[in-house]
């Protein structure tokens, strides 16, 4: 089997302004990928530029991907190792558009086997169950978005923070106090902190019986990490601290963290995600699946890695229902409320409406 060419599109999706610590998103401005063999068999794949995390734009993105797509173009999809070495070896860093290929050549390894993804990956389902995220505002819209949540049925609300430690612990304690004590609260600085605000905060928070909080401080405030996991009272989850295997391997070492966040946005895919996943699961430490601001397609793949990876216990797949204004996915995963569910389709078993493709800008490579 032979690549014979891959498309390129645009994929922007129009959503509710959602607010972090490091910034405020209108659009999904992601990039989406078909990469078509000499068999008929076509894979698709999606990734979600996050530039203040990642340092990856839609639009460098779209130059990295004709890269790739012309590098792996004749190639053989079903050698998915060799076809990666190759993308990594194209270029530094860029995980967030090799994540998309990755998917695809995924895509087709399990549409060649005649197996849904997770059967390809040697997974088996199990229940899922994401939280749903809340961003930055004042205690009282915080408050009221939790109390939303929970009237639809959530039991797990992801909280972002990171402005200013003591406004943060303010937030916390408006919503707690409203939802009560019998939801899972867990908390994201997305980096906001400095150690010693990180120091108060948590320690603050954890009266609010918090079960992590992912990416407290800088990741060039790294080297502090071990003091702040000896010191807090909150579990830390590492997630922008965790791109490759190296850096988990790292964060095992140190004692940095208590967890770790797996996103393909940052690691590149599976390939790369797999062997976080399984430094990780040696070391007896927990992993999170989470994601940026990707559409159901690649929500979908991301539900297949869980399916395949046992130690991930932590789901975080709720970027399609947290404020998004358009849904161009066919098939793939179902929410029913917070939990997640997929058929077995061949493949990743999700595709994107060609109409809505016919308005997105295309390269053909």
């Amino acid at each position: 089997m032979k690549i014979v060419r891959t498309e390129i599109y645009r994929y922007n999706i129009k959503m509710e302004p959602f607010v972090i610590a490091t910034g405020t998103m209108y659009h999904a401005s992601n990039v989406l990928i078909k990469m078509f063999t000499d068999e008929g068999i076509t894979g698709i794949g999606e990734c979600s530029p996050f530039p203040f995390i990642v340092g990856e734009t839609q639009d460098t993105c779209m130059v990295m991907a004709k890269y790739f797509g012309e590098q792996l173009k004749g190639k053989d999809p079903l050698d998915i190792q060799a076809r990666w070495n190759e993308i990594e070896a194209l270029t530094a860093r860029n995980a967030t558009a090799k994540s998309a290929f990755d998917m695809a050549l995924y895509d087709i390894g399990a549409k060649h086997a005649k197996q849904p993804l997770y059967k390809f990956l040697n997974g088996e389902k199990r229940e899922v169950e994401t939280d749903i995220t809340i961003g930055i505002g004042t205690p009282d819209e915080m408050k009221n978005a939790a109390l939303k949540y929970v009237s639809q049925g959530a039991t797990m609300l992801k909280i972002k923070l990171g402005k200013k430690a003591k406004e943060d612990v303010e937030r916390i304690r408006a919503i707690r106090t409203a939802i009560g004590t019998n939801i899972k609260l867990r908390v994201d600085a997305n980096q906001g902190w400095s150690f010693e605000d990180a120091l108060f905060a948590l320690n603050e928070l954890a009266q609010y019986d918090i079960q992590f909080c992912e990416q407290p401080m800088r990741t060039w405030l790294d080297d502090f990490l071990p003091e702040l996991n000896a010191q807090s009272k909150v579990p830390i989850m590492a997630d922008e601290s965790c791109y490759h295997a190296q850096d988990a391997r790292r964060l095992i070492k140190t004692n940095s963290c208590k967890y770790i966040n797996i996103k393909f946005a940052k690691s590149g895919g599976f390939t790369e995600s797999k062997k976080i996943h399984d430094i990780a699961n040696a070391a007896n430490m927990p992993c999170m699946i989470g994601s940026m601001l990707e559409s159901r397609l690649a929500l979908t793949a991301n539900l297949h890695f869980a399916y395949a990876s046992p130690n991930v216990q932590f789901f975080d797949l709720d970027t399609s229902i947290m404020g998004q204004l358009q849904d161009p996915v066919i098939g793939g995963v179902q929410y029913k409320g917070f939990h997640l569910h997929i058929d077995d389709a061949i493949g990743i078993g999700a595709d994107v409406d060609e109409v809505f493709l016919n308005n997105c800008e295309k390269i053909i490579v």
